[in-house]
């Protein structure tokens, strides 16, 4: 049982949630699709919808959106085509977005289409229960698991065991559809922080112990006896064993940003899931839910102090945890992933494709999926930067590969800016929005590159409002979407963020200029490029190299 109030006092999400649970529409679907969507209650339509991944879009009314869960953003060919046939049917309002947490979602969605959707998503193993509002978001992994030679954990089993434990494997699990806030979880497994780990609620990053190191903390801890993790050996003849550190708390919101803080927690890998379990249940039992601005586990932290925390996920585990690691293993530079790799097996290779903005269409849909089952083995991957993986392309198919006309849009070696390209959805399709971004990020890109020359990438990300989809936090230079004035008139604006860092020594940018009307960014966007990121105008390098 949970303490979750019931009294007057709650806020109308509080209300409706303790009225009926978000699953409970998951039975009514058939309904909904008789009835229409004017015809429906509007608290089933506006929000429980979004337990089942269902999202209405005043913006586009009778058009929703759908997101998916797609576990260490690992899909099939066969599951693409199930998507792109959804798509296809909606035509010019058909589309679907990569997002920044491995994910997918679709746009143009009629709800008289919902029953045959969900028994297309069940047929072939695709699920979007518990993916919206209230409830764990797409977990993220490490999107080259498994290929990487150099990778330190295979994070696809551990992911796919978390999503099967919170979501009862796809059908719903009541146990977590009431948290008080959204919940971000991501594993890393490699040395580059591929799921950006400082950004999540929760996170686990790799880390070494020395084999015997208890590193307890005292009480309690005679009765901790772990199953042994994976073992390496190292100089000296020493031996260390794998496992995690611990962070949370990291969260972006219109009211606040904050990386996520060190629980000074190691924990083996068949911990994860249980660990996972314990902080689930004390931000879904003790979570603020009072305002919903001050909602976030970050805040329930800080009410607590991080030693109360600790403590009560230590009970809530039944075993007092290990101290964290005196240092992660993330040290190296943030990869992208983009262009052609060796993989670990022998002969074989992964291919980056640079997805612009992560915008995909039906024909795109159908033809990255032919590219999977053609060259590789079927198996399509998602990054947080909104870009594709293809794996297990044998040497000999190679140059046939880079031959396919898609390459060309779906580029391995983009310019160097377009690159690190990413944004969230934008006025177009998101009421949340008050600029649009897509678009505006694209043209921007290029009319850039038509002025400049690089000498590397430059990470800018593009979100429509202070709720951060498109995460400016962590970018080069981040641009949140804003309303200004000039001249007496109300534009769309953009505040602008410096300084954001991924990879190792991660941390989160700050604003440096606010309210920039979009009309006037493209020349201040170009002072900061050559100022701070040593790009040239291109009459500058015509001369120098003449």
């Amino acid at each position: 049982m949970t303490d979750i109030p019931t009294t007057t006092s709650l806020n109308k999400f509080e209300k409706f949630k303790a009225e009926k649970d978000g699953l409970a529409v998951k039975a009514e679907i058939e309904k909904f699709a008789a009835l229409g969507w004017e015809a429906m209650d509007e608290t089933d339509r506006d929000h429980r919808l979004k337990w089942l991944g269902v999202f209405f879009r005043p913006v586009t009314p009778g058009k929703f959106m759908m997101r998916l869960r797609m576990p260490n953003g690992i899909l099939t060919s066969t599951q693409m085509r199930v998507l792109a046939q959804v798509v296809q049917r909606y035509g010019d309002d058909g589309n679907a977005d990569i997002t920044t947490r491995q994910n997918i979602q679709l746009r143009g969605i009629r709800i008289g289409d919902l029953p045959d959707i969900f028994n297309r998503f069940d047929a072939v193993g695709l699920t979007s229960v518990q993916s919206g509002m209230d409830n764990v978001r797409n977990i993220t992994g490490d999107p080259v698991a498994g290929l990487d030679a150099d990778e330190l954990y295979d994070t696809r089993e551990l992911v796919q065991q978390i999503q099967d434990m919170l979501t009862n494997k796809g059908q719903g699990n009541p146990e977590f559809t009431n948290l008080p806030r959204k919940f971000n979880i991501a594993i890393a497994g490699g040395r580059d922080n591929s799921v950006h780990a400082e950004i999540n609620d929760l996170a686990f990053v790799p880390a070494f112990k020395e084999a015997g190191e208890q590193g307890s903390r005292g009480a309690g801890e005679e009765n901790f006896s772990p199953a042994p993790p994976l073992l390496y050996s190292c100089a000296h003849s020493d031996q260390k064993i794998f496992g995690f550190n611990v962070l949370v708390g990291g969260f972006f919101s219109a009211k606040r940003c904050e990386a996520a803080i060190p629980l000074n927690a190691w924990v083996a890998p068949e911990d994860v899931v249980a660990v996972c379990r314990a902080v689930l249940q004390i931000y879904r039992d003790r979570g603020l839910r009072a305002n919903r601005q001050k909602s976030r586990i970050m805040w329930l932290i800080d009410e607590w102090g991080l030693e109360k925390f600790r403590t009560e996920v230590e009970s809530r585990l039944g075993k007092s945890l290990l101290l964290a690691a005196a240092k992660d293993e993330i040290d190296w530079e943030k990869r992208d992933h983009i262009g052609l790799y060796k993989q670990k097996q022998p002969g074989l290779n992964y291919a980056g494709l640079h997805i612009p903005v992560g915008r995909l269409y039906a024909d795109d849909m159908f033809e990255i999926a032919r590219l999977a089952e053609v060259y590789g083995s079927g198996e399509i991957r998602f990054t947080v930067e909104q870009n594709i993986v293809i794996p297990n392309i044998a040497d000999s198919q190679l140059a046939i590969f880079l031959t396919e006309p898609i390459l060309e849009r779906f580029s391995i070696n983009p310019d160097l800016l377009t690159r690190s390209l990413v944004s969230c959805t934008g006025a177009q399709f998101c009421n949340f929005a008050l600029i649009e971004t897509k678009n505006r990020a694209l043209a921007m890109i290029k009319a850039l590159e038509s002025e400049l020359t690089f000498s590397h990438p430059v990470r800018i990300h593009w979100t429509g409002c202070p709720n951060s989809c498109g995460q400016p936090q962590v970018a080069d230079i981040g641009l949140m979407g804003t309303k200004t004035r000039k001249n007496g008139k109300t534009l769309e604006g953009v505040d602008i963020y410096m300084g954001g860092k991924v990879g190792k020594d991660a941390h989160l940018g700050t604003c440096i200029i606010k309210g920039i009307p979009c009309e006037d960014l493209q020349p201040i966007l170009q002072d900061l490029l050559i100022k701070n990121f040593g790009a040239k105008l291109k009459q500058e390098a015509l001369v120098v190299g003449s």
